[in-house]
């Protein structure tokens, strides 16, 4: 999946007692910035108010008429304060635009040097009337890591990467689709779920029935350009155990490129799969190869019909840019109090491994409906580094969306268990497994490489206003 460059906004804010050419300056400064950074920028021609940047309401209605026609691009909007700024600009064309995107507000610093009337800027208290303004008018809005930063800072760099995650996660999850592949497993209802709070938020779901999929699969033959390319994919993805059929490979390929088939006609952001049992008794394969390869490309997918885990990994997908493993919360670590250990069959995507894979069948379900149906499962231990695990659940008893993240690390540590096994550290686990249980999460949890429960926290609560506890 390729992902859309993000395209901001940017109102850049002048006040009459100020320098103009502050603020031009400072405009021509974050258009460098941005494109340095490959981002896209809606903004105001020089030559559209008589400053070429934003100050009182006349400068607003020019500027709230380009973001308007331009609603479809922008992910969210950038407020930039070269000097003082003059609120009733930037908080009117944000009212009369009407885009309910993030806003990111940056003010530029001092030199002490420069501090006379020429050059003084006191952006540091003008963001301050800007601030208050937003305020007033209900506008939700992300402040930079620092009160004031320069434009072109590393500091400023870092605040734009972290904002553009938070307007993909936003804009992600207000129209997601999520595929919903089969039905719930009988024994699975820890993943119940809500589609009507999914849907006030406004995430889709798109069920079929499995059967659809299953005779999707069956009725390809070994011609079909979709087949040959999957069969090619499967054989580069990873090592193959060496027992492992030509049949049980064709199998998995007719599964996935029917999977990939609704997913690409519906167009899904992410799906959950009815992965166990019926699929291997009606069929003869697992769907986990065929997820991971799935995650690897972008659209993650989720066990167990776990559409609200599903939800969890695009979420997680967005906010990182890379490919999130579904896990279980599944053993203690011997008598470690802040290390267990995480497992899945498993469908974790290549990347999210970090080691080569290898794919052979699932051991479980092999050893009750015949190995020679289990064909898929993708298994390994994770590679070291650092997560991010995150989980979102629909509370219908309390009709509310509700989640919780942390952080943690992967460790570098055996552990005798068949299927993809990740040993994690996550500082004070008794108190996160405490939390779980008593508020009723799932025994299911999304993880990606990296550190982004800021970013979720700012952008689901912030912007979305869901509930959410921090670990």
């Amino acid at each position: 999946m390729k992902q859309k460059k993000v395209t901001f906004g940017v109102i850049v804010g002048t006040r009459g007692f100020f320098n103009p050419e502050l603020a031009t300056s400072g405009r021509t400064e974050i258009l460098k910035v941005l494109e340095e950074k490959g981002f896209d920028a809606v903004i105001l021609d020089t030559d559209s108010t008589p400053t070429g940047v934003v100050e009182g309401y006349k400068d607003a209605l020019i500027c709230s008429e380009l973001f308007k026609k331009e609603r479809d691009r922008i992910d969210g909007i950038l407020v930039i304060l070269p000097n003082f700024g003059d609120e009733i600009g930037v908080v009117n064309t944000l009212k009369l635009a009407q885009l309910d995107v993030p806003v990111l507000v940056q003010a530029s610093n001092d030199q002490n040097d420069k501090v006379d009337v020429l050059y003084r800027r006191d952006a540091f208290c003008g963001k301050i009337s800007v601030c208050n303004n937003l305020y007033q008018y209900g506008i939700n809005f992300t402040n930079t890591s620092m009160h004031t930063c320069d434009i072109s800072s590393e500091e400023f760099r870092r605040d734009l990467e972290r904002f553009a995650s938070v307007c993909r996660i936003v804009s992600g999850v207000r129209k997601a689709r999520i595929g919903a592949i089969g039905a719930r497993p009988a024994a699975f209802q820890t993943v119940r779920f809500s589609e009507k709070l999914f849907q006030n938020s406004g995430i889709t779901v798109v069920p079929v029935d499995l059967s659809e999929i299953i005779s999707s699969a069956e009725s390809l033959g070994a011609e079909d350009l979709d087949v040959v390319e999957k069969l090619a994919n499967i054989s580069s993805y990873g090592k193959i155990e060496s027992h492992i059929t030509k049949s049980e490979i064709f199998k998995q390929a007719k599964l996935s490129v029917a999977i990939d088939r609704f997913v690409l006609e519906n167009n899904l952001d992410a799906s959950a799969i009815q992965c166990w049992d019926s699929i291997q008794s009606n069929y003869g394969c697992a769907t986990c190869l065929s997820m991971s390869m799935m995650g690897e490309r972008g659209y993650p997918s989720a066990c167990e019909m776990d559409v609200a885990g599903a939800v969890s990994m695009y979420i997680l997908r967005l906010a990182s840019s890379k490919a999130p493993g579904f896990l279980d919360w599944n053993n203690n670590f011997d008598y470690a109090n802040n290390t267990c250990v995480c497992t899945h069959c498993s469908n974790y995507p290549a990347s999210f491994m970090g080691n080569t894979i290898e794919i052979g069948q699932l051991d479980i379900l092999g050893n009750t409906l015949g190995r020679d149906k289990c064909f898929g499962a993708v298994k390994g231990m994770v590679a070291p580094g650092e997560l991010t695990y995150f989980r979102v659940s629909t509370d219908d008893c309390k009709g509310r969306i509700k989640a919780y993240s942390g952080e943690g690390e992967f460790l570098n540590k055996n552990y005798a268990m068949d299927g993809g096994i990740a040993v994690c550290k996550i500082p004070d686990l008794n108190r996160v497994m405490n939390h779980i249980c008593r508020e009723g999460f799932e025994h299911h949890v999304a993880m990606v490489r990296g550190r982004y429960r800021d970013i979720i926290e700012e952008s689901l609560v912030r912007y979305l206003g869901w509930d959410i506890d921090l670990f």
